[in-house]
């Protein structure tokens, strides 16, 4: 079945529940899925009852798709994602941005964990993504386009969206936190990178690394969705620390700044137009 298709029938199943337009799509990532449960009014969809949608199948990824308001906008937001290194085509991957795009979606705030690899960099820190590195060895544009959704050769630059940015510093600033600014290096996991590949990646200019949004953005902007893109750092990459990397540690830091995420995420959308 062709992936136009699947997209097709999985929006006519998310149709029968909820039959508005939203304006704002949220990718929750790794122990910050807790945000969409501050929507009013909501829908709440498992991702395994969406046709043809990948099974989510990481702790603190629940898979649910939420659909409900905040500041009286209509909101959709993913309580965890699927990742490449789940073992699922960049397609399946990218399958829920679709569908935001398919529900009217507009504006894509992506969320994740991440390592460090700034050295000034601490752990709980909020990072607004600038721009990114695709380290996956796949992209999710592979194969046949599909021209209603966008060009075959898509632009890149200003992939994170620059009045979105000044957004969220200025919510960052009203409210007493900071936030900081750096290159996400997106791999595919999942092991963690080793810490030479952490040495490249310093060299050559990331400030922080995951497993995830990098295929998610560039399916956004090839279908026109403007991106806000936030990282937890929940750890220092490897080499940077004394201790060994665990997804505990990912999930308790997460935990730990989920106030200020919040907030973050909450005031944004409040502000965004």
């Amino acid at each position: 079945m062709e992936f136009e298709t699947q997209v097709a029938e999985a929006i006519r199943h998310i149709r029968t529940v909820f039959d508005e337009k939203c304006s704002i799509g949220l990718v929750l990532g790794s122990g910050l899925g807790a945000f969409a449960d501050q929507l009013g009014e909501p829908v709440s969809l498992p991702t395994t009852v969406i046709p043809h949608y990948p099974r989510s199948t990481v702790e603190g990824h629940a898979g649910n798709l939420i659909l409900g308001k905040m500041h009286g906008k209509n909101v959709a937001a993913f309580k965890g994602r699927v990742h490449y290194y789940e073992g699922y085509s960049m397609n399946q991957v990218t399958f829920g941005i679709r569908l935001f795009a398919q529900l009217g979606v507009k504006t894509l705030i992506v969320t994740n964990a991440a390592g460090g690899v700034n050295l000034s960099f601490e752990s709980g820190d909020l990072m607004l993504i600038t721009s990114h590195v695709n380290f996956f060895f796949d992209g999710p544009l592979r194969g046949q386009n599909v021209d209603a959704w966008g060009p075959r050769f898509p632009d890149m630059s200003g992939e994170y969206d620059p009045e979105l940015m000044a957004l969220a510093e200025n919510v960052a600033r009203e409210n007493g936190f900071p936030l900081r600014r750096g290159v996400y290096w997106g791999g595919s996991g999942p092991s963690y990178e080793t810490p030479a590949e952490v040495r490249m990646v310093a060299r050559l200019g990331g400030d922080a690394v995951g497993m995830s949004s990098v295929p998610e953005v560039i399916v956004a902007r090839h279908q026109g969705i403007r991106v806000l893109g936030i990282s937890c750092i929940t750890n220092k990459a490897a080499g940077l620390s004394m201790t060994k990397l665990s997804h505990s540690e990912v999930t308790e830091t997460a935990d730990r700044v989920r106030n200020r995420f919040q907030l973050l995420l909450s005031e944004v959308i409040r502000q965004i137009d």
